[in-house]
């Protein structure tokens, strides 16, 4: 089959509606994005009913948006991407449905995208010509965190998860056990800078460990047990922000690194929404020079969830002919090593 010119990516798995169009030739040429955050900032996490809802409101303006960005109609799409998992049930149905029901009106290839993939392709858009298949990936986000050994597209293999706590989870949590505000990871990074790393010192889970998987229950027990010891003391809240965070960066680039050893590859690609820490980049950056390895990132527009990441997995996809039109399930629970 032809690879489309214009592919549309819709994206819906969680609290971001995330519309973009990729050409064959240009790249992202429409790139638009409606953040939910402040609806869910009162009650301190997502509500997933309230998710739902908005999506089916935002939606359809944003993909107009979207088109009129790139100077396009609807009959120029030639194919369309939507993300179908994993993430919240109603929330992907609202994207689902759209993608599927545009394939149907326009006669144009629909296909669903799996959110993890479309994260872990999402650095190859602005360094496609760096990265060469095989690498290693780190996905590191609220609501995953695993290491993936990637040997091309549609091809991974889990070396090692989180057993509970995803690492941006640990994030948000913390930040609203310290009183920090909605989204609590960038505001808990954010004071860690101001943060003495020598105050205290937290727990490295898993760390002593031969395997790679990651655990964070145990670090967001030891933050509240220390909180609570000191008398919620005001003074200290940045340099309980700087531990945590320092615990968190310790357990990704170690894990990181053994995954690198252990695979012989020299390249590493993070991504989701907590590649976005700086830090967590300076010290990969770092400590992947002394070996000889290689880090790749996504820019930081496309570290959350958006629409650009789904577009562009959707065109690999497409060039590749890994699809199947046929599959309109959605898959809340659905595990990378299960795409078809």
């Amino acid at each position: 089959m032809q690879i489309p010119t214009y592919i549309i990516g819709i994206e819906s798995s969680c609290d971001e509606t995330g519309i973009a169009i990729y050409h064959k030739n240009l790249g992202l040429v429409s790139d638009v994005l409606y953040s939910q955050s402040h609806l869910h900032a009162v009650y301190g996490g997502v509500v997933p009913e309230l998710a739902a809802r908005d999506h089916a409101h935002r939606i359809l303006p944003l993909i107009q948006q979207a088109l009129s960005k790139a100077n396009i109609s609807l009959q120029d799409l030639g194919g369309i991407a939507y993300c179908a998992g994993p993430g919240l049930g109603g929330a992907l149905l609202v994207g689902a449905s759209v993608g599927r029901t545009l394939g149907w009106l326009l006669k144009r290839p629909a296909i669903g995208i799996h959110h993890l993939e479309a994260h872990l392709l999402s650095p190859l858009l602005e360094n496609s010509g760096d990265i060469k298949f095989p690498f290693i990936a780190l996905l590191v986000s609220g609501g995953h965190t695993l290491l993936a050994s990637v040997t091309g597209v549609g091809q991974y293999a889990i070396l090692g998860e989180t057993l509970d706590d995803a690492a941006g989870e640990a994030f948000d949590k913390t930040a609203k056990l310290l009183g920090l505000s909605y989204p609590g990871g960038p505001a808990l990074a954010k004071l860690a800078l101001a943060g003495d790393p020598s105050c205290f010192k937290f727990p490295r889970p898993l760390c002593g460990r031969p395997n790679l998987d990651f655990s964070f229950s145990g670090l967001k027990t030891a933050v509240s047990r220390c909180w609570e010891s000191i008398g919620h003391d005001q003074g200290q809240k940045a340099n309980i922000a700087r531990a945590f965070e320092d615990a968190v960066i310790d357990v990704l680039a170690k894990k990181s690194l053994q995954a690198l050893k252990e695979s012989g590859l020299q390249q590493l690609v993070i991504a989701g929404g907590v590649s976005a820490n700086q830090r967590l980049r300076a010290t990969l950056t770092e400590q992947l020079e002394s070996i000889g390895a290689s880090l790749y990132c996504p820019p930081l527009r496309l570290c959350t969830d958006n629409g650009a990441m789904i577009a562009y997995a959707g065109f690999l996809r497409m060039q590749k002919g890994l699809y199947n039109t046929q599959n309109m399930d959605i898959k809340p629970r659905w595990s990378i090593e299960d795409i078809p």
